[in-house]
């Protein structure tokens, strides 16, 4: 047999092994929408659960999270960049708590401030919710625009924790 076809039979095996195992590993994945008017329209929430435990928080911001099924969030805090930043921490943190978790469990997160004006209250906003704790790998993006007209920012949160 020559040298290629040994390389393409090794990696043909190796392939297999390593989907296997992870198929062993039986991962459970679950897909959570608390706020009703996000049904239908994306998931907020996304746990992995295998050994341990991964949840991906999605575009949290300052949309109203009681408003009703099938229409737009109002914006809580319009024109405030650090009072929705509060905000949308407030609701990051009960989420991440219905899921067993905390901000000390974030590994990763990424702001979306639609101007670069408010990095400084965000980041004063930050600081706060993580007060005590490791700030997790940051990503600060300015855009355009977010989905809801008067949204200022929003935030995405991967944690995980031990199963």
């Amino acid at each position: 047999m020559s040298r290629i076809a040994k390389l393409v039979a090794y990696s043909v095996v190796a392939s297999i092994v390593l989907v296997a195992s992870a198929v062993a590993q039986n991962l459970e994945i679950k897909r959570y929408n608390p706020s009703e008017w996000t049904k239908g329209r994306f998931t907020e929430i996304v746990t992995v659960a295998g050994p341990g435990k991964i949840i991906y928080l999605a575009g949290v911001g300052a949309e109203e999270e009681n408003a009703p099924a099938g229409a737009s969030a109002p914006i809580r805090h319009p024109g405030d960049p650090y009072q929705q930043c509060r905000y949308a921490y407030d609701k990051i943190k009960r989420a991440l708590a219905a899921h067993g978790a905390t901000l000390a469990d974030a590994v990763k997160q990424v702001v979306y401030v639609t101007d670069i004006r408010y990095q400084a209250a965000v980041g004063k906003c930050r600081s706060e919710a993580y007060a005590g704790m490791p700030i997790p790998a940051n990503t600060f993006l300015v855009i355009s625009g977010l989905a809801i007209q008067g949204m200022l920012l929003e935030i995405d949160v991967t944690a995980i924790v031990a199963k």
